[in-house]
């Protein structure tokens, strides 16, 4: 008796084991899906825990100074770009005194790893943003979202740059510490979606949430350089190769 005879009825129609057996199947998915994105929100809060830079200030005003000093300098970021500076250049355009900087920030790679982290964490907390559906939405999304603030690509591919040399200690830290929870979480989010039957199962993970990260800075790079370049319809092309 073959596997489609034992599933079937008198009448040809599936058999009660076997729709038992797919609400049962069912279940599992939905929960593992779910447990996909907890992982992934909470590899996502432990690396927002990790990326205060500088000093946050003893009390609940010097906290609130610090931020207020973070959202001008992205401002000025979004007016002026990230050309080369210095704390008191950066100081005069914000509206601060340099001593005022150097009481939150040793130094400009300090500075600008925290006005990075900063934008980051504004741009994931943004309410009116749809929730990801999938480690591929994550990535186009963030990456659109990185457009829209000028200076910020080029902020990031600057640290990125200098966090590889031998006198770098903010942004080496900060960007090795962020590249291995980004890929933690997408590779939650992509083992969920593949125990769920919605990418294809013959792809590992791990590489997977590698190359996502890789084609997501790579992309932001040559759009840099050649801003015409269609960024998210790229991006998004991944979901046709890891289609099931």
């Amino acid at each position: 008796m073959t596997s489609s005879e034992q599933g079937e009825g008198s009448d040809g129609a599936p058999g009660r084991d076997d729709a038992a057996s797919g609400r049962a199947d069912a279940a599992p998915r939905q929960d593992d899906a779910a447990h996909g994105a907890r992982v992934g929100a909470q590899v996502e809060e432990q690396a927002e825990e990790q990326a205060t830079i500088g000093r946050l200030g003893a009390y609940a005003k010097g906290m609130a100074r610090r931020r207020q000093i973070l959202d001008r300098a992205i401002e000025v970021f979004r007016e002026r770009g990230a050309d080369g500076t210095s704390l008191r250049r950066i100081a005069e355009a914000i509206g601060v005194s340099h001593a005022a900087l150097r009481h939150y920030f040793d130094s400009l790679e300090q500075l600008l790893v925290a006005v990075y982290a900063h934008a980051e964490a504004a741009r994931d907390d943004d309410p009116d943003l749809p929730e990801p559906s999938s480690a591929v939405d994550v990535m186009v999304q963030a990456a659109v979202q990185n457009l829209e603030v000028p200076g910020l690509v080029q902020l990031y591919s600057t640290l990125v740059a200098a966090s590889l040399e031998a006198r770098s200690t903010e942004a080496k830290d900060f960007f090795t510490s962020r590249f291995a929870h980004l890929r933690v979480a997408l590779e939650a989010r992509v083992r969920a979606e593949q125990e769920a039957g919605e990418l294809r199962s013959d792809v590992d993970p791990a590489q997977i949430a590698a190359l996502l990260v890789a084609a997501s800075d790579g992309l932001q790079i040559q759009w840099l350089l050649e801003p015409d370049i269609e960024l998210e319809g790229t991006l998004s092309a991944f979901r046709t190769l890891l289609r099931p």
